[in-house]
């Protein structure tokens, strides 16, 4: 019977449940990290969003105001537009240049120098804005757009107003966040012309359109998460540690369970192992009784002739030898002493009840006992058993003690074989159960088997010869039979037992 070890005695399942653990904590970690990452991502852009949209609004503002000035003005060259305009841009350095463009071609161009395509460009864009504001790419700025609204915004309109904006000054200042280079952000007009793009292209992103009504540009922030980022080492650390040591205190808990479990186990199996000794003592009295006077012949007779012997010595004043046979008195009488002693720790045989129970229970609480003996001789035990049940009628406690003979016979026999191995095979047919117990130790001497049940039979100095003659009697009270089979190998023993209902 092989044991298989639970997980909290294998060093290795053990292991491999750490190891596991560990993994599933560094996934809760990394799946935590890249959640507060994007988590804090989506709310700086909320931040930056925010910024710009505000900032954005302020152009409609400056246009408002230029437009008015312009069309008021009766002055040619537009002195108190350039004046507010210098102001406009001198406080807002985003707003690089402030531009009136005659929507006539011949008229002159009044602020910031362009070459003749922006004008037209700009010139095109106001007739065909409608009232709205137009917005194009200026080609002449690197990262700038430009703002174009006719002025007035009426059909009578006469010049069409400019603003070049560098789109980088609607994000200055937004904070340290986004100066990190694994963050990346880009703007674009609304039909995908970028206007900047700084940091890095990340998997993490958000993507939002600026609250501007004039002004609708595209808004888009990224964040690249990196293994380092996913498990701080610090913060990576201490979870690790913290996690190792409620491991830890998991386990003492479990494993202090696991021995709460295997003590009560083993109190029944030493319970049961005490009711198989008491019960072998008690059905082994009428097997000492009658090997009692076999046994206490020798030493009477023995002590009867040295007594005699010393008597004569004594006669002749030989007190040298007559120390020498008082001493073998001596050990004579010590013998029949223990003869009585272990006598005398036996209880009165007394009847035992019969009742029908399966005989595979037995056999399983006998192979709990002695399992571990057999582990740590390095002896297989493998029973046989078959799946239904296999009901007799007899006492329990006597056919387990009967069992725990013959097996723990055939592992004394085994003693000196690490290698060796026991078979128990029982089957159940034609009204009788058949139980089998095979060894592959050194099998019965040919000289021993006529008397191998007879009383105090035995091989070991420490043995009392009673097992066997005790399991016959067992045996045969409950109507079966007992015997040992011839064997190529080691021993065979063969139990037939009938079955309840059997007639």
């Amino acid at each position: 019977m092989t044991r298989r070890l639970p997980l909290l005695e294998s060093p290795v399942k053990l292991a491999a449940l750490g190891v596991g653990l560990g993994l599933a904590l560094l996934t809760g970690l990394g799946l935590w990290q890249h959640r507060t990452l994007t988590t804090e991502l989506a709310q700086q852009t909320a931040v930056l969003h925010r910024l710009a949209s505000q900032r954005a609004d302020q152009h409609d503002a400056h246009l408002t105001a230029l437009s008015a000035i312009a069309v008021a003005s009766d002055e040619p060259d537009q002195r108190l537009f350039l004046e507010v305009a210098a102001t406009i841009t001198r406080f807002y350095p985003r707003i690089s240049a402030v531009t009136l463009v005659p929507l006539i071609a011949e008229g002159r161009t009044v602020g910031a120098a362009i070459n003749p395509t922006l004008a037209a460009n700009i010139r095109a864009a106001a007739l065909a804005s409608g009232g709205g504001i137009a917005l194009l790419p200026d080609p002449g700025r690197e990262g700038h757009y430009i703002m174009v609204k006719r002025s007035p915004n009426s059909a009578a309109a006469r010049y069409g107003l400019s603003l070049s904006i560098d789109a980088a000054g609607l994000l200055d200042e937004a904070g340290d966040y986004w100066r990190q280079p694994s963050v990346g952000v880009t703007l674009s007009l609304p039909d995908g012309t970028p206007l900047l793009h700084h940091g890095a292209f990340g998997a993490a992103h958000e993507t939002r359109t600026l609250g501007s009504v004039s002004q609708p540009l595209v808004l888009e922030t990224t964040r690249s998460v990196t293994p380092s980022d996913l498990f701080p080492p610090l913060r990576t650390g201490l979870i690790l540690l913290v996690a190792m040591l409620l491991a830890g205190a998991a386990l003492a808990l479990l494993r202090q369970r696991q021995r709460a479990r295997q003590a009560l186990e083993q109190a029944r199996l030493s319970a049961l192992d005490s009711r198989l000794a008491h019960a072998a003592r008690v059905n082994a009295l009428g097997e000492l009784a009658s090997g009692l006077t076999h046994e206490l012949t020798q030493p009477l007779t023995a002590i009867l002739a040295q007594a005699q012997a010393g008597r004569r010595l004594l006669a002749r004043d030989d007190r040298d030898r007559l120390a020498s046979v008082l001493e073998d008195t001596v050990t004579q009488a010590r013998r029949a002493s223990a003869i009585l002693e272990r006598f005398r720790n036996w209880s009165r045989p007394q009847a035992a009840p019969v009742q029908a129970f399966d005989l595979r229970e037995a056999l399983n609480n006998v192979a709990a006992l002695l399992a571990p003996q057999a582990a740590a001789q390095g002896v297989r035990l493998t029973f046989d058993l078959p799946a239904e049940a296999v009901r007799v009628r007899a006492d329990p406690v006597e056919m387990e003690q009967v069992c725990f003979n013959l097996l723990r016979n055939a592992l004394e026999a085994l003693q000196d074989r690490p290698d060796g191995q026991i078979r128990v095979t029982l089957r159940a047919g034609a009204g009788r159960a058949e139980l089998t117990v095979r060894d592959t130790g050194p099998g019965v001497a040919p000289d021993l088997r006529p008397r191998l049940f007879t009383p105090f039979t035995t091989t070991r100095p420490e043995g009392t010869g009673l097992g066997l003659a005790l399991s016959q009697r067992l045996i045969e009270r409950a109507g079966g039979e007992i015997g040992l089979e011839d064997s190529a190998e080691g021993a065979s023993f063969r139990i037939t037992l009938p079955l309840e209902g059997a007639a």
